[in-house]
């Protein structure tokens, strides 16, 4: 007996054939076979089961007679069985194999950023005109001494002069960065080279870094070093000391938001010349990255390696180590700052991947917000938060939410996804399949030469540019002019809607509260 099952497909592609000039334009755009042209009846149809709505094609019609819309499923969902929940469970029926996913989780989460006001100066604190007024967003990332000692150069005859002041305190390394934004850890193979340049000529340009993620650095990349963080992870791809020696700082991935505990995958078919060549894999060999370092089971291993790092680069470069947001976070950042580590960098469960398993990616990990906050307090009561920094990732979506981040204990963010989406990125999630429409997460070369290096840097600049200012203003607002004096400084934020629970949690007053 034939057993037949219902086929559940998420998009329909609606067309106006009276508009349709048969430019094919559509069909040479889309990478997956949605869309093909008849030449015998000169009509151009649509296979909507395989439409990912990545928006290229009616992005690109010239006649605009192209609607992408989702469509209702042929069968009655109720509040435990919904439409995602059923479509999932038949393609595991169909295939038995595990879901896989890009980008970051879109499951109904709490939204914390969203929960949370900020200050504003009124009478006795005024506000500052931040086009009128200086305003300090510069930042160092890095250990920071307990305390600093100082000279004066001249005699005291000569009065006090901070010209003649000079710092006794040797600094350890820092990274110097002129807005407190900084490019997630996104590795060539996931990404192709031209968005990779994007990354980096912004990087160097708007005086911040960018991260290399787990797939090494494209020799042509090297002179882009001294804006580079060079990433460390558990398959250890492309890493030697040349790679190491170009860095400005190094990065030992521990863990990642959207995949908690488990290792990456860059599938054969994205491994091409150059990036086996980088990655130093045989070309169109599966790239897979184990769960754990197999040289860290402890706190102490992990310390050796921070400090093998640290000699390979003659201690010039500050290590930082990554890890996702879990339940435990602020005990293992304890940890890892006590291991000698000068920067931590926490990523949140809507943290985006080029791969990850769906059930991984939407279940595993706590939302960046939370995690932040107990790190940071749990440095402060222990009396280390200046051992280290910390950076967050994982749901900054504007400025808005850096502005809150900082407040809330940390140092900088990482942006990834804000930054695919300002070259065009529409979100899909099907990065995995190494199709994309929009030349990003790609290394086909037909659709490579979609992204122009130059073109995206632009955006990419015209993107942090934007972020500043707006993020100069709300401190203007707020009566500060540098980004230093609302680090951490939790009084100048309130929870809106939260439990009492939760705002213990994040160490804040609900709205209303005064000082």
């Amino acid at each position: 007996m034939l057993y037949k099952t219902p086929t559940y497909y998420e998009f329909k592609v609606k067309r106006d054939d009276a508009r349709c000039i048969r430019c094919q334009v559509c069909v040479r755009q889309c990478p997956y076979n949605s869309t093909f042209y008849d030449e015998e009846e000169d009509r151009i149809y649509n296979i909507d089961a395989n439409c990912v709505g990545c928006h290229r094609c009616d992005t690109f019609c010239p006649t605009d007679c192209i609607t992408i819309s989702r469509v209702g499923e042929n069968f009655k969902e109720n509040a435990n069985w919904n439409a995602w929940a059923i479509r999932n469970l038949n393609k595991q029926a169909n295939s038995g194999g595990i879901l896989l996913t890009g980008m970051g989780s879109d499951r109904p989460y709490h939204i914390y950023w969203d929960h949370i006001v900020v200050d504003a100066s009124q009478v006795t604190n005024p506000s500052i005109d931040p086009l009128r007024e200086p305003m300090e967003l510069k930042t160092y990332l890095g250990r920071k001494p307990d305390l600093l000692e100082i000279e004066d150069t001249k005699s005291a005859q000569h009065g006090y002069d901070i010209k003649n002041i000079k710092l006794k305190t040797k600094l350890a390394p820092q990274l110097e960065l002129n807005i407190p934004i900084m490019f997630s850890a996104m590795s060539y193979g996931a990404i192709n080279y031209n968005v990779c340049e994007a990354l980096a000529m912004t990087a160097e340009a708007m005086g911040t870094y960018y991260n290399t993620g787990e797939g090494g650095l494209h020799k042509n990349l090297y002179k882009y070093g001294k804006n580079t963080i060079a990433q460390v992870a558990s398959g250890r791809f492309g890493v030697h000391l040349d790679y190491l020696g170009v860095s400005a700082a190094i990065e030992i991935k521990i863990g990642q938001g959207a995949k908690p505990g488990i290792g990456g995958h860059l599938p054969g078919e994205k491994v091409t010349k150059e990036v086996s060549k980088t990655r130093m894999i045989p070309e169109g060999s599966d790239a897979l990255s184990p769960a754990p370092h197999h040289d860290i089971y402890s706190i102490e291993d992990l310390r050796q390696l921070i400090y093998a790092l640290k000699e390979a680069t003659d201690y010039e470069k500050p290590v930082s180590v990554k890890i996702a947001a879990v339940h435990n976070s602020a005990a293992i950042a304890s940890g890892i700052v006590r291991a000698g580590a000068d920067i931590v960098a926490i990523d949140g469960i809507r943290g985006s991947t080029g791969a990850a398993p769906l059930m991984i990616r939407d279940n595993v990990g706590i939302p960046a917000e939370l995690a932040l906050a107990q790190v940071d307090q749990r440095l402060r009561e222990e009396g280390i938060r200046n051992w280290a920094s910390v950076v967050i990732s994982g749901g900054i979506r504007n400025s808005a939410d850096i502005v809150k981040a900082i407040a809330l204990g940390a140092d900088a963010v990482y942006i990834a996804t804000p930054a695919l989406v300002a070259v065009g990125c529409t979100v899909c999630q099907k990065c995995y399949l190494g199709k994309c429409a929009w030349g990003i997460a790609t290394n086909d070369p037909y659709l490579a030469r979609r992204q122009n290096p130059e073109i995206a840097a632009e955006r990419l600049s015209n993107l942090l540019t934007a972020w500043s200012r707006e993020i100069k203003e709300m401190l203007g607002g707020m009566g500060l002019n540098a980004i230093e004096s609302l680090r951490g400084n939790r009084e100048r934020l309130r929870g809106v809607g939260l439990t009492e629970k939760e705002l213990n949690l994040l160490g804040l007053k609900h709205a209303g509260e005064g000082m």
